[in-house]
């Protein structure tokens, strides 16, 4: 309060001085602003660079004046480091889509050339895509807390698009066959019905062919490492890889879509599966639904098309206290953590596995 800068001024509005700041936000090039009571209230926007050493003090106690702080990105509180609320970006649209504004960062993702979005009101929802090179101190803020802005994260291998589902069959993994890892005998541990007791003899049946007995170990399941990371197992089909060449390999899923927008999971390849698409990674997460193959009942006596549905399974928290005490932190996680999202969107990239992953599974790789 009670101080002003001198000159620059670009241009003025007759607003409320609580807008103020909000309006020079708005305004491509302001970079500090003063309120007067001039004309019933008059904001001054001003353009250049300056700092708050620049302004000076007056004996007005109603005048306003302030600085729009990293490059007009001031007041932007930037979630999972990649998406805010109230903010936006000049410019370079490429296409847009009415959608929710929950979908947008999946949309950009998954659209060639996307690279950063904002999402508005406009026309019922509003996802706009926009292209070319940006960074989070590109964005400004505004004064409409609907508004939703945000990049999408390159990886230092590149990363590609992808999506997500989520199972829990109880099968014996893929991956955890001898010979399934290229140029390593290694293979994913198997366990007896007990899903604690490690199988020694990587050939044992799985528990879902007839008269099977090998089963996925129930310590294989997701957990949070901290609100932005977790770390588990998937299926998954990579374009351009074998199933040896992905075996035992690890990703991180940087989510783009719904609830878990910025967080992000490590996760261990340790299946595959005929209906496990191009760029998708099916999550192994108990009661998260048996799919095609429903191993469940043959360990743990569960129904035919296992806990809940059999695509999709159990469709609260209060769903997981049917699951067998081992499996139930598990099945909570997707609605702790992962906040119940529903198959979202993620750009996935390969990287060393954890030491924690490995310990689970008993499996590395020499790549």
């Amino acid at each position: 309060m009670s101080c002003d800068f001198h000159g620059n001024d670009m241009s003025n509005a007759q607003i409320a001085s609580n807008l103020c700041g909000g309006k020079c936000a708005d305004t491509q090039g302001c970079t500090h602003f003063t309120w007067t009571p001039y004309n019933s209230g008059t904001c001054w926007m001003k353009s250049g660079t300056v700092s708050k050493s620049d302004a000076f003090s007056t004996n007005d106690p109603n005048m306003v004046c302030g600085v729009i702080e990293g490059g007009q990105q001031g007041g932007i509180q930037w979630n999972g480091n990649n998406w805010a609320m109230s903010c936006d970006f000049h410019g370079n649209d490429m296409s847009n889509a009415q959608i929710a504004s929950n979908l947008c960062g999946g949309k950009c993702a998954n659209t060639q050339g996307c690279t950063h979005f904002t999402w508005t009101q406009y026309n019922g929802g509003t996802c706009w895509m926009k292209q070319g090179a940006v960074s989070k101190s590109d964005a400004f803020a505004t004064s409409d807390p609907t508004m939703v802005c945000g990049i999408v994260n390159s990886s230092p291998t590149g990363g590609a698009a992808g999506t997500t589902t989520r199972y829990w069959d109880c099968c014996k993994p893929s991956c955890a066959w001898p010979g399934k890892v290229s140029g390593s005998n290694a293979y994913v541990k198997s366990c007896q019905k007990d899903g604690n007791t490690v199988w020694s003899d990587g050939n044992v049946a799985s528990g879902c062919g007839s008269g099977g007995t090998a089963f996925v170990c129930n310590n294989q399941i997701p957990w949070a490492i901290n609100d932005q990371l977790a770390y588990g197992f998937a299926a998954a089909t990579i374009p351009g890889l074998t199933e040896q060449q992905r075996c035992c390999a690890c990703y991180k899923l940087d989510f783009t879509s719904g609830p878990v927008v910025g967080k992000s999971m490590i996760v261990q390849v340790v299946n595959s599966g005929s209906d496990v698409n191009p760029n998708q990674f099916d999550l192994q997460i108990p009661g998260g639904g048996v799919g095609i193959f429903n191993g469940c009942s043959s360990q743990w006596n569960a129904p035919t098309d296992g806990w809940g549905a059999r695509y999709g399974g159990v469709s609260s928290s209060q769903g997981c206290y049917n699951l067998p005490g081992a499996l139930q932190q598990g099945c909570l996680f997707r609605f702790q953590w992962f906040k119940g999202a529903d198959n979202p969107s993620m750009v996935y990239s390969r990287v060393k596995c954890p030491a924690e992953l490995i310990a689970r599974t008993g499996c590395s790789r020499n790549d």
